[in-house]
């Protein structure tokens, strides 16, 4: 049987920029933002712009490790917290990327907004979050979510659906009388950002970039050749 290789679109017309992209392209045209001294708070405003134009998740992000072998892997998890301190998110430390985590504490994000052409990466060191701030943000999970949490065995092998599902009612009868706790094995790691690059298109792949690298308590920017 012969394949039919897919036709890749080719790069826009200089009319097909104006007619297509015409608001994203206003949106990415102001030159203030190479006047920021710190990238958490222009993060912040990326990300509320987001939301309003993303059709789901604003928040979700490609979070890169690496494992005990040294080779690397890729998944898509959701933004639960940003600060001055990092970037924080939450899964299980028995999951692959907990693993992988724990044999190398260090990460890479990366946020692609498609509604408005803009992407923002970020490279640093990892830490766990508090038992503290893990208990918080368990708690206002929907009720299912935490019994799911119980009821998984992440990442490993799963020999049918029905397996998934008797194990959730099964949790879910067990904590039929009282609140649902988070497991131990449950937590949140945050991202300490050693860099943070802000990319958004513009026409002709004449895109803008701007990197921000810690220096001492402060910031470094540099705006990249594109």
């Amino acid at each position: 049987m012969t394949m039919t290789a897919p036709v890749i679109p080719p790069s826009p017309t200089r009319e097909e920029y104006a007619e297509h992209y015409a608001a994203a392209l206003a949106a990415n045209g102001d030159e203030s933002i190479f006047e920021r001294a710190e990238p958490v708070g222009l993060f912040v405003e990326w990300l509320a712009d987001a939301k309003a134009t993303e059709p789901n998740d604003a928040n979700a992000m490609t979070l890169a490790t690496v494992d005990a072998e040294g080779l690397p892997d890729a998944r898509i998890v959701l933004l639960k917290d940003v600060d001055d301190r990092g970037f924080t998110f939450y899964s299980n430390r028995e999951s692959a990327k907990g693993e992988a985590l724990a044999a190398h504490p260090a990460a890479a994000l990366l946020f692609h907004w498609k509604s408005l052409r803009r992407q923002v990466r970020v490279r640093g060191a990892v830490e766990p979050v508090s038992a503290a701030e893990a208990d918080a943000y368990f708690a206002s999970r929907a009720r299912e979510s935490r019994v799911g949490a119980w009821a998984s065995d992440q990442s490993r092998p799963l020999d049918s659906r029905e397996t998934l599902e008797l194990a959730v009612a099964r949790e879910t009868a067990r904590f039929a009388d009282g609140e649902v706790p988070r497991p131990e094995r449950w937590t949140g790691w945050r991202v300490i950002p050693d860099s943070v690059e802000f990319w958004r298109d513009r026409p002709f792949r004449l895109h803008d970039r701007l990197r921000f690298d810690r220096a001492g308590d402060g910031w470094a920017k540099t705006r990249l050749w594109p």
